[in-house]
């Protein structure tokens, strides 16, 4: 059965399952828990951070500086591992995407701790691509917005919606 992924607002009653989600224990290392990001949010009127859900089930988080018509960052990003591989991921990006072009903006940006577990191959494949630039240990990778991507078909997947890093 499909899932529809959608990114939702974390209300009191859904907020004890966001914080529940992690990554592998390999990939801890390249994300921020999601109880701190939910912490640094309410301490930067820009951030902007929403759960990502498959059909009615939490499977993720993202969190984004906001500063339209200037800059969409995705300064969080994650997956829960019992979840990952299933096209929730990029399903979400699309989402971020949509909610960039909806800014104004031209190009989203995000960093990455480079590793051997990190998600560059998977921004990557979605057509982000790396600036050169290193803020505060991590890559910052670019994505052009100016022409609307063509969204590709995954697996099991509908399709309808400053501080980066650590």
């Amino acid at each position: 059965m499909a899932s529809t992924v959608e990114l939702r607002e974390i209300t009191q009653d859904s907020l004890q399952a966001v914080l529940d989600l992690a990554v592998e224990p390999e990939q801890e290392q390249y994300v921020a828990a999601n109880a701190r990001s939910i912490a640094e949010a309410h301490f930067e009127r820009r951030a902007w951070f929403r759960a990502v859900y498959a059909d009615d089930d939490p499977v993720g988080f993202v969190m984004a500086f906001r500063d339209p018509p200037n800059e969409f960052w995705v300064w969080r990003f994650m997956i829960d591992a019992g979840h990952q591989g299933k096209g929730y991921g990029r399903r979400a990006l699309e989402l971020l995407v949509e909610e960039a072009r909806q800014d104004g903006v031209k190009e989203m940006k995000l960093s990455y701790h480079p590793g051997e577990r990190s998600p560059r191959a998977f921004y990557t494949r979605f057509g982000f691509v790396d600036t050169g630039e290193v803020d505060e240990g991590e890559t910052v990778m670019r994505l052009t917005l100016d022409q609307p991507r063509r969204p590709r078909q995954s697996g099991g997947v509908q399709r309808p919606r400053g501080e980066p890093g650590s």
